[in-house]
């Protein structure tokens, strides 16, 4: 199944050297391009796409409010999937598109074939940034970027099971599903279903999100440790 690519970023050079990357793929087309949000949500209207390579620093609409824009249609099983391109590691852009419902990020200079199993990875429904990376992010970040007040109440952290909450804890403090499976002494297996049910009772769109919300709550504090 051919993924349907669109690019947006206000620097045509970079959107020209990503579609030729994209285009060598016999599994991948560039529909869609712009060079800020307003005119990605313009696209969009009338142009089916799967995932939206998106930079943050943009004119007009930066990558942060497009992202929340396309991503407040919730679940939706053919919504666009974000996938943030950042110039700088641990760019507090980069944490703010993720809360707002990215799927992950990647630096611009990205190594092609990383960028391309990315894109894959996002398109079948996973998260693409890496448990570390994800973790520096929070750690730095979190403090700086307290949820707001309209941000809604997540009762349904009460219906976890303690595994579950378990699971979701180590899965926060940034450990994958091979490592959570090693200190629980579960099969990874068994992990990915423990992940996949957490997604479901909170109603988050990947393992970035529901890193996110972990110490939102306070499951999690900033520095990686269990909160009270």
């Amino acid at each position: 199944m051919t993924v349907r690519v669109m690019l947006v970023d206000d620097q045509v050079l970079l959107r020209t050297g990503f579609r030729m990357v994209l285009a060598a793929q016999p599994d991948m087309e560039v529909v869609a391009e712009a060079g800020d949000g307003v005119e990605a949500l313009e696209v969009l209207r009338s142009t089916k796409v799967d995932v939206i390579l998106m930079d943050v620093r943009m004119p007009h609409l930066d990558g942060v409010e497009t992202t929340r824009r396309i991503c407040a249609g919730g679940q939706r099983a053919d919504a666009p999937k974000v996938l943030i391109l950042t110039t700088f590691d641990l760019d507090e852009y980069a944490f703010s598109a993720l809360k707002a419902g990215a799927s992950g990020f990647m630096l611009k200079d990205v190594p092609p074939s990383e960028l391309l199993a990315a894109i894959r990875a996002v398109r079948s429904g996973d998260a693409v940034v890496a448990p570390s990376t994800t973790r520096r992010l929070l750690d730095r970040f979190t403090p700086m970027l307290p949820a707001s007040a309209a941000d809604p109440v997540r009762p349904e952290i009460g219906r976890l099971t303690e595994r579950e909450r378990e699971v979701l804890l180590l899965v926060a403090q940034g450990l994958s599903n091979g490592e959570i499976a090693a200190q629980l002494v579960l099969s990874e297996a068994t992990v990915k279903t423990h992940v996949g049910r957490i997604l479901t009772k909170l109603e988050l769109r990947d393992r970035v999100q529901a890193v996110v919300l972990a110490y939102e709550t306070g499951l999690v504090r900033a520095g990686g440790g269990a909160g009270a």
